[in-house]
């Protein structure tokens, strides 16, 4: 059986586009309750995320949940 990593899949290849109308849409979206969940982050990658964040004027932890929610519909069209 062989492994395959997410980083690996074409998907994921070349620079990332934020369509900023899913952007706005992610943090409009509630559909039921949110179950709080906790990510141990390297502290590079949360001052990249707060740069990012801040570039786009949104809060950090929103753009995660839409990194989150994009990287799972891009691994179900790429299964």
């Amino acid at each position: 059986m062989s492994n395959t990593y997410i980083k690996s899949l074409k998907e994921y290849e070349g620079a990332m586009d934020i369509d900023m109308d899913s952007l706005f849409a992610a943090l409009k979206r509630v559909k039921g309750r949110r179950k709080p969940t906790s990510v141990a982050l390297e502290e590079g990658s949360i001052q990249d995320l707060k740069k990012i964040a801040k570039k786009l004027d949104v809060p950090y932890q929103a753009l995660m949940r839409l990194f989150i929610l994009d990287g799972i519909q891009r691994f179900k069209k790429a299964a």
